[in-house]
Parts: structure tokens; C-alpha cells; sequence
């Protein structure tokens, strides 16, 4: 009996327990939205490899970024990316630059297209700030077939968030990013690589 007596306090401890990890919900996962669909150029004037995206290390994290002060940074638990953020980009930056080059033939790195110019990219900004604003910026390199530089430049886009919420802030980030592919594509048409 007495036994009993000490063993009831615990099993309703760990009942309760059990009770409140159960009762934890899962985070909330979230895609970027999707990119216009394009067809490929039937008569393309170039091909372009765009390679795997290199992420600032805090970027590369399953958690959405929130940049709270000017120094400080946090990942939410709660609200996180359903798939690799860096994924996601280049999947998006693909399908933009294939909309914006629509004589281009834009794939990724592993085609086999000889003489194709390569694309890489550095993300070092992709996150909500405290002001309500969505950044993206990072650097793009244009290289030959042979790997000679062609171009370095930068990219840098803002979007201000419509409402509160993290739906909200990845909605202005898609923007954003859709607004840096457009700034890469016009340098791109500017510089006459493609001809």
C-alpha cells in the first residue's frame, strides 16, 4: 500500500507530462510562392548555368531570419522553411531569370551545354528587419565555360511588409528576390554576354 502511495504522485507527474508534449503543435512551414512558369527558348542564344547558391552561414538554417536590432539576429522556431532556403532560391532565380531572358536558355549547372556561361551567387541577406522591410542582397560572378571572369556585381532589394506576420514577411521576401533576379537579369542584357 505504501508502495502505491509513492508510485501515484510520479504516474500522474509523467500522465501530465506526457499530456503537455503531446499538445505541442509543430511549427508553421512555409515556401516561397511560386515563380511564373516559362517554356525554354526554341532558338536560344545562349545557355546559362546558374550553380547551387551559397547562403550566409545564419541564412542556411531551417528557421525563418529576423534581424531584430542593427547587430542582432534570430531564427524562429515556430516559423520555419519547408525546404532549403537555398534550394527554393535558385529554383526561383531560375524560373525569374528564364522569364526575364526569354532568349536565353537558363538551366542548372549539372546540363551539359558546352560554352554555357556560369552564374554564382552569394546570398548574405535574406531576412525581415525590424523596420518592416525584407531584404535580399548578396554578389553575383558571370564566368566563361573556361572559368574567366566575365562580371562580379551586387544586388540589393527591399520590399516593406503589408501587414504583421510571417506569411506577410515571406511574401515581401519572394518579392524582394524576384526584384534582385530582375537587377541580375538587366545587368546581364546590359553587358551583352549573350550575343
Amino acid at each position: 500500500m505504501r508502495y502505491l502511495a509513492n508510485i501515484l504522485p510520479l504516474l500522474s507527474l509523467s500522465l501530465l507530462l506526457s499530456a503537455c508534449a503531446s499538445s505541442v503543435t509543430p511549427p508553421a512551414r512555409y515556401m516561397l510562392p511560386s515563380s511564373p512558369a516559362v517554356d525554354a527558348p526554341a532558338q536560344p542564344q545562349g545557355t546559362l548555368h546558374v550553380r547551387s547558391l551559397r547562403l550566409a552561414h545564419y541564412l542556411d538554417v531551417d528557421g525563418i531570419v529576423m534581424q531584430l536590432d542593427d547587430i542582432t539576429l534570430n531564427e524562429a522556431r515556430e516559423h520555419q522553411w519547408a525546404e532549403s532556403l537555398a534550394r527554393q532560391l535558385e529554383r526561383t532565380l531560375r524560373a525569374h531569370l528564364a522569364h526575364e531572358l526569354p532568349t536565353t536558355q537558363v538551366v542548372r549547372e549539372e546540363s551539359n551545354a558546352s560554352n554555357a556561361l556560369t552564374l554564382q551567387l552569394e546570398i548574405d541577406q535574406f531576412q525581415g528587419r525590424y523596420d518592416g522591410v525584407a531584404v535580399a542582397s548578396g554578389q553575383w560572378q558571370l564566368r566563361t565555360a573556361s572559368n574567366e571572369l566575365l562580371a562580379l556585381k551586387s544586388f540589393t532589394a527591399k520590399t516593406e511588409l503589408n501587414e504583421d506576420g510571417y506569411p506577410a514577411l515571406v511574401r515581401a521576401l519572394s518579392t524582394s528576390w524576384a526584384n534582385s533576379a530582375a537587377q541580375i537579369a538587366n545587368q546581364l542584357l546590359q553587358g551583352n554576354y549573350f550575343e
